[in-house]
This record gives structure tokens, sequence and C-alpha cells, in this order.
């Protein structure tokens, strides 16, 4: 699952006391150059390395190289490039970790299972256009949606790796109307204006689909557009009023999170395009819902033939109820996987308790957790959660904000 800022998927960590060095200790054995994750250098981080290597053997003990020899390879490669680069094991095993200690994830009983796919050596914007576009068949898998990454190359003291300016490998464009509404996703307005400056030729219907923006170091910023065979929708109706279909929604499977940084041992990718599953309240009571979005409360108290003069009519908790029973409903009549959000709340405790039987925390942000709709009925409610900032782990930076809302990065 993903959540509609992040899907509802991904992270963890071990218990070998602690292995997490201090701040002070790391930087006393790290070169001045070295990366500190803020961004604004890209050299790898020797501290969380070692803190990463620790991890790794200590989870996966049967490994052809020892860890001190490993551990020396990585400090010789760091002091010789000012970075290294993980075996396919590490990196793989680097990624589900950081679906297990996502904090603001509630989908993450199944983080093992995420399907890892190392294109580090895909670098060219077409070649990374058609990856992307396969992570998007793969993931759909004909409607049992599976949890995938693809990982492409990583930030360098030499510059940069790839980056997709998209929040998301699908989304709905938003087409501004003379009267004043919009055309698809009020969402995203300001980036589909951005794409017509960049020279994208949009359909203008209410279910475009936004190409997505490549940019590479070595290239300026492209544009391609996504192919509708590669997504799999679902149109949206419900099993007691024959009027919602005709309001001609639809959403997709895949919630390709497309635009967080994947930090690995104190390398960083920006671009690794991560998925889980939808849990349907991230669609039908923040997507459809909010206020700056498809804002289908109204439109559906209405049809409903509901009061909305006044709030204690408790219209808007109805027609909430109702937009959340046609999502689910259309997922399962289509027979595309989504979770609702009670089952899922049952899940998130379960994997807590599977964690703290290994001695490993899971760092929860409570206000995430816990689902926009009927929180106060389901069991994640009712508790404290750790909180802490663990790695492996996903990170936004402010420059993948400013891609994603449609302004230039680079000023200009």
């Amino acid at each position: 699952m993903h959540a509609d800022p992040p899907p509802t998927g991904f992270p963890m960590q071990t218990s070998f006391g602690d292995w997490r060095r201090s701040a002070a200790a790391a930087a006393a054995s790290t070169p001045a150059w070295a990366g500190t994750g803020s961004g604004s250098d890209r050299g790898a981080d020797l501290g969380e390395a070692e803190d990463f290597l620790r991890l790794f053997y200590t989870e996966n003990a049967d490994q052809p190289v020892t860890f001190a020899r490993r551990l020396y390879q990585i400090r010789a490669e760091v002091e010789s490039t000012g970075t290294y680069a993980h075996t396919s094991e590490e990196l793989a095993f680097g990624a589900r970790v950081a679906w297990r200690n996502s904090a603001r994830c509630i989908g993450r009983l199944y983080w093992n299972s995420l399907q890892v796919r190392d294109l580090r050596h895909v670098t060219a914007p077409e070649d990374i256009f058609l990856e992307l576009c396969e992570h998007l068949r793969l993931a759909a898998n004909g409607g049992r949606v599976r949890p995938v990454i693809s990982v492409f190359a990583p930030d360098t003291p030499d510059g940069p790796g790839p980056r997709v300016w998209n929040d998301q490998l699908v989304r709905y464009a938003g087409h501004r109307r003379w009267d004043g509404g919009v055309d698809g996703d009020p969402g995203h307005t300001e980036f589909t204006e951005q794409l017509r400056r960049m020279g994208w030729q949009a359909p203008g219907t209410p279910h475009d689909l936004l190409p997505l923006v490549i940019e590479t170091p070595e290239d300026k910023p492209q544009l391609f557009d996504v192919p509708r065979d590669v997504v799999l929708e679902i149109p949206l109706s419900h099993p007691d009023y024959p009027w919602f279909a005709q309001l001609d929604l639809r959403w997709y499977a895949v919630p390709a999170i497309s635009h967080m940084r994947l930090r690995v041992g104190g390398v960083d990718y920006g671009l690794a395009p991560f998925n889980g599953w939808y849990m349907g309240t991230e669609i039908g009571a923040r997507n459809f819902v909010d206020s700056d979005r498809y804002d289908l409360l109204p439109v559906v108290a209405r049809e409903m033939g509901l009061d909305t003069r006044k709030a204690s009519s408790l219209w808007k908790d109805r027609a909430l109820v109702e937009i959340n029973v046609a999502v689910l409903h259309s997922f399962e009549a289509a027979g595309v996987k989504i979770t609702d959000h009670h089952t899922e709340s049952q899940r998130f405790l379960t994997h807590i308790a599977k964690e703290e039987r290994q001695g490993r925390i899971v760092p929860t942000d409570w206000s995430w957790i816990v689902p926009p709709l009927s929180g106060g009925v389901t069991p994640v409610f009712h508790r404290y959660y750790d909180e802490a900032d663990l790695r492996p782990n996903f990170f936004l930076d402010d420059d993948a904000r400013t891609r994603s809302k449609g302004q230039c990065p680079f000023g200009h």
C-alpha cells in the first residue's frame, strides 16, 4: 500500500546494541568532503556505510566475503573515489529496510517481499523511460499489485544521478477552464501548466496522463508520454447508487512514488520509484476529498440528497463513507488489489509484534498511520509508538517538492 503522499508501504531496525554511532564519531571517521545526506554534497558517508554494513551482516550472516574484508573494501573505495558501489544483495536489502523504516507507512508487514530492480547501469533518458514503463507493468501484475522498487544510478562526487520531476509515475493532469474550474486533478494544475510551457501538447480531457519529466546530468529535462497500456485504471461505480458512475471518475492501480530519495549506507539514489498497493482511504478520503484535489464531498452529498446546510447533519461523514465504499467496490469488481483501513490497521499491529520479537523497534508517525476515516475505531488509534530516524530510509528533498509543483528547480 501507499499513501498519497507516500504509498501504503515502506521500514525497521535491528538489535546489536547501539550500532548507530553518534554524529560526532561518524564525523571523526569520515573524510571532510563525504556526504552528510543534506543534499549539498554527494559523497558517501563512511560512518553510515559502516553502520549499514553491520546491519546487513547481522541479518544476512551467510556471506561469501567477511564483514571485515567488505568494510576494508568500502573504506578503500570511499577514500579513493569519495563513494562506493553496493553489491546487488546490499542494495536489495537496503531498499527493503528503507521501507521497513518508513515511519509514515502503514503497510510495512510485507517489507521483505519488495521486488528490487537494480537498474544502476541504465543512464540514458530514453532507456530510463522504458524501465519506468516496465516498472508499472510489473507492479500492476494483471491486477495482483505487488511491491516494486526500481533503483537507478546514485549521486556521486562527480555529479547527481538521474531524477524524475513527477511525484508519482502516474498522475492525471489538471486543466484550468475559463470559468475557474478544473478538468482533471486540481492538485496538478501548476505542474500541468509547466509541462505545457515545456512543449507538452495536452489532449485536455479529465483523465490525461501526465508525461514523465526525466532529467539526467548529461541531458536537459525531457518529456515522455506514458502509454495508456502500461497504466491499469479502474472506473468508479457504487453498488447502491447508479448515478455514481455518471461522475466519470477513475483511478489507477499502482501508486508509484517517484520523487523521494533512497538513502542506503550513506549513498543517495535520487531516482528510485517504489510502490505498494492502495489502501482505499488514500483515494476515497484524500485524493477525491481534499479541498485542493477533487473536492467531491459536496457533489456526492448533493446527489445523495443530504442536508448540507448544517454540519450537525453529518453530511460530510455520510458522503465520505459512500465515496470510500465506491472505491473499494470498484477495485474489487475489477479484480485489482486494494485493502481497507480496518484490515490494514490490524496488519500493522501484526507487523509491530513480529518486529518486536526480532528485537527491533518500528518507527511510526501516528498522524500518518491512523486512517483519515473512522480512525478512532481502528486498533492503531489507541496506542503510542516509537519515534526514530532510522536508516536506510526514504527522504523528500526541497528540490523534489519544487519540481513536482511545476516550478523549475534551476530558477530559469
